[in-house]
């Protein structure tokens, strides 16, 4: 089970932080991600760790960080300088066979967590 927090309203320029922990498994040998979805949209990818290595969406690189922590079995986004554009509903998720060419593909995971809403202020 994946459970995510953190997600507000912010301004535009702001800054928040996600968490997500996993409870009854671990992750350290699986991809783990974080993906949004805005009204109207299809679920896009943000951002993904796999194996220590950081993979980041083009719309949100320089802005966003992601980080693992193994021993806690969680896993956190990091989000600076929001735009309004990053407003969606954010999920993290668990992937135990994604490999590096479908990191970034929503079908790709297999395990959710139910979402965080952000929303980011004009």
């Amino acid at each position: 089970q994946l459970q995510a927090s953190g997600g507000g309203l912010v301004q535009a320029g702001g800054s928040l932080r996600l968490s997500c922990a996993a409870s009854g498994r671990t992750f350290s040998s699986s991809s783990t991600g974080w993906f949004r979805q805005a009204p109207g949209k299809e679920r896009e990818f943000v951002a993904a760790v796999r194996r220590g290595v950081t993979y980041y969406a083009d719309s949100v690189k320089g802005r966003f960080t992601i980080s693992r922590d193994n021993a806690k079995n969680t896993v956190s986004l990091q989000m600076n300088s929001l735009k309004p554009e990053d407003t969606a509903v954010y999920y993290c998720a668990i992937g135990d066979r994604t490999i590096l060419t479908t990191m970034r593909d929503p079908r790709a995971y297999e395990y959710w967590g139910q979402g965080t809403q952000v929303t980011v202020s004009s």
